[in-house]
């Protein structure tokens, strides 16, 4: 089997906004196999440039290494490829690719094309009045749970979109999910969170930078709003670690991101150790194509969630890979051939 690697930019069909930056382009490394037909893209690696701490400068080598020993069938995920999580996704996404005969890689009824996966409608950080026609949008399309990307426009403006939004739609009607990529200060942090709760928020990820436990454990426990680790995960690779990190800051929820978070691998790893506490999950695409959304669709499909998860990045870029995973109203779906 001789498998190759492709470098692609994607194209944001709109800049994409964080607290971070803004995305204009995003570069992934596509696995492909021949075929009879020709290529054949059977996974994909799409490290975050500024998150992925597996990214570097000898990336490709690195993956090329890795596609080196699947073809002379030596490669397991042995501990030593744990710091690498985007090239285990491309990796493992390949391997289940395989193994599958084809891009349905589980047996359940998502799929088979029988049920959709319940996701979130997200709205990018932008202007006051460019994130209120983007709401409205994601409400005329269906959507019953939102997440809204903050910290990058003033706070009154954030308060008066949320005020808006609870003045037309009740709790019950409509679950609201901020984001805050770290965004707030230690000293502001618990205000501000004072201040969002007035209008019946879900959870906030990542209210404070990552890399400050004793800090984030204190807003944990007082925060009126219940808290989502993210950017937290990166980086904790051993079992034991991530046990730690769990059971001193006791998040409400945990974003796992496969790209970010060990792959397959080690999102599992996360789960067991977060149900075994009582912590809650939900899973999130981290800006790949469609090629790394279908594998984590039919990924998440395996453990039979209900919770709208975080799976619309399919429709951001202009030049995507044509897959059967659409959007149905606020659901995505598998289009079984």
């Amino acid at each position: 089997m001789e498998l190759t690697i492709r470098k692609e930019k994607l194209i944001f069909k709109q800049p994409a906004k964080t607290s971070r930056g803004v995305y204009l382009t995003k570069n992934v490394f596509y696995i492909e196999r021949d075929t009879p037909q020709g290529k054949e893209i059977i996974g994909e690696c799409a490290p975050l440039e500024d998150l992925s701490p597996d990214f570097s400068q000898e990336y490709h080598s690195k993956l090329s290494d890795l596609l080196h020993q699947i073809e002379n069938d030596s490669w397991s995920p042995t501990p030593s490829w744990k710091q690498y999580p985007s090239i285990l996704f491309g990796i493992e996404t390949a391997l289940r690719h395989i193994k599958a005969g084809g891009l349905a890689h589980t047996d359940t009824p998502f799929s088979r094309g029988e049920k959709g996966i319940p996701i979130n409608g997200l709205i990018w950080m932008g202007s006051h009045d460019e994130m209120l026609r983007k709401i409205e949008e994601k409400l005329h399309d269906g959507f019953r749970c939102l997440k809204l990307k903050i910290g990058a426009i003033a706070f009154d403006s954030e308060i008066d979109l949320l005020h808006r939004i609870r003045s037309r739609f009740s709790a019950e009607e409509l679950e609201i999910r901020l984001d805050a990529n770290g965004a707030f200060s230690f000293s502001e942090a618990l205000g501000k969170l004072e201040t969002l709760s007035r209008y019946e928020i879900h959870s906030i990820e990542q209210p404070i930078a990552a890399g400050e436990p004793e800090k984030m454990t204190r807003i944990v426990r007082e925060t009126p709003i219940p808290v989502a680790l993210d950017e937290e995960l990166i980086g904790v690779y051993e079992t034991e670690e991530k046990r730690s990190l769990l059971e001193t800051i006791r998040p409400h929820y945990i974003i796992l991101k496969p790209t970010l978070h060990g792959s397959f691998y080690g999102c599992d790893e996360w789960i067991e150790l977060a149900e075994r506490i009582g912590i809650l999950w939900w899973a999130t695409s981290a800006l790949e194509s469609n090629i790394g959304l279908n594998a984590i669709a039919h990924w998440v499909s395996s453990h039979g969630v209900e919770r709208p998860q975080g799976l619309g990045t399919g429709e951001l870029f202009t030049n995507n890979i044509s897959t059967p995973i659409y959007r149905k109203g606020a659901e995505i779906w598998y289009h079984r051939s």
